[in-house]
């Protein structure tokens, strides 16, 4: 394996390290646990919402360094807009695929030009860790306590057009007769515990053949690959949660499937980056179900 090869590895593996040391800790990494005003993804400085495993690596920043502006940035993008890294600051890591064409031997003694994707790092610092900067990204202040409904999350999951039915305790998704199951809203102990639960359910839903396929119906799913699927919803859930502003993590049933992501993490160093990419496909699928103009 070259140089290249064994930085990717370190790399995947580092990530995935992380990830695990947040579950054995007993958190959810991929969770915002901080009430906000508005939207809250990780936003590049020009506004734009990070995606897919950024937004955990991002997300478990902000709460170990009590982060509250969703804003982060590099040091020559702050410097470009005016501020300045205060000095001592510890930068975040992110991640971004790239390309690379290399001439490769095809096997018959010729050779072939192959394109590679590889996975490459960068440092962003939160605008919190910035003087200097405009105004604008300040975090903004709590608002007052949240109403019994929640506008914006009714709208956005009523637009799904999923059969959603409301009765018992226990919440989950039929992917044969293709529905999702809810206790009373007024079961819940929280509005945002009600729809982070929904929000989970969705991303399931998502999965039938009819849309995104992740084999729910076919039953072809065997431990490692419902291990997958959960802590797809989980962070699928986590993702559309914090396009919201609604906090995700105060449903408590993740206890159960604790030990299977983490022997899942274990077993496979990219599976967080598998997930991840599902959850953030799940999720585009339910926000393109929105209302042109609407959809976050």
């Amino acid at each position: 394996m070259d140089r290249t090869s064994n930085s990717r590895a370190d790399l995947y593996g580092q990530v995935t390290d992380r990830i695990i040391a947040g579950l054995e800790a007993g958190t959810r990494p991929w969770q915002r646990s901080w009430r906000a005003v508005g939207p809250q993804l990780p936003l590049r400085h020009c506004g734009t919402p990070y995606r897919g495993i950024n937004v955990v690596l991002l997300f478990m920043q902000a709460a170990a360094r009590g982060h509250a502006s969703p804003y982060w940035m590099t040091y020559r993008q702050a410097g470009a807009l005016g501020g300045q890294v205060r000095k001592g600051e510890t930068a975040a890591t992110v991640t971004y695929s790239d390309t690379v064409e290399r001439l490769e031997d095809n096997g018959h003694g010729l050779a072939e030009l192959r394109r590679v994707w590889f996975l490459k790092e960068y440092k962003v610092f939160n605008a919190e860790q910035i003087d200097g900067l405009p105004p604008r990204y300040a975090a903004r202040q709590d608002a007052a306590a949240a109403q019994p409904r929640i506008a914006e999350a009714e709208g956005f999951f009523a637009h799904l057009g999923a059969d959603i039915r409301h009765g018992g305790m226990v919440p989950f998704y039929a992917p044969r007769l293709d529905f999702i199951q809810m206790p009373p809203f007024d079961a819940f102990l929280a509005p945002e515990a009600y729809y982070a639960t929904l929000a989970h359910e969705a991303v399931h839903w998502t999965g039938h053949p009819s849309r995104l396929d992740r084999g729910l119906v076919t039953g072809r799913l065997g431990e490692h690959e419902l291990a997958l699927e959960e802590l797809v919803a989980e962070m699928g859930a986590a993702f559309v949660c914090a396009s919201l502003g609604v906090r995700s993590d105060l449903r408590n049933d993740h206890v159960s499937y604790l030990a299977h992501w983490l022997a899942l993490l274990r077993a496979d160093r990219r599976a967080i980056f598998t997930a991840a990419a599902l959850a953030q496909r799940a999720a585009d699928y339910l926000h393109a179900l929105q209302p042109k103009g609407e959809a976050a």
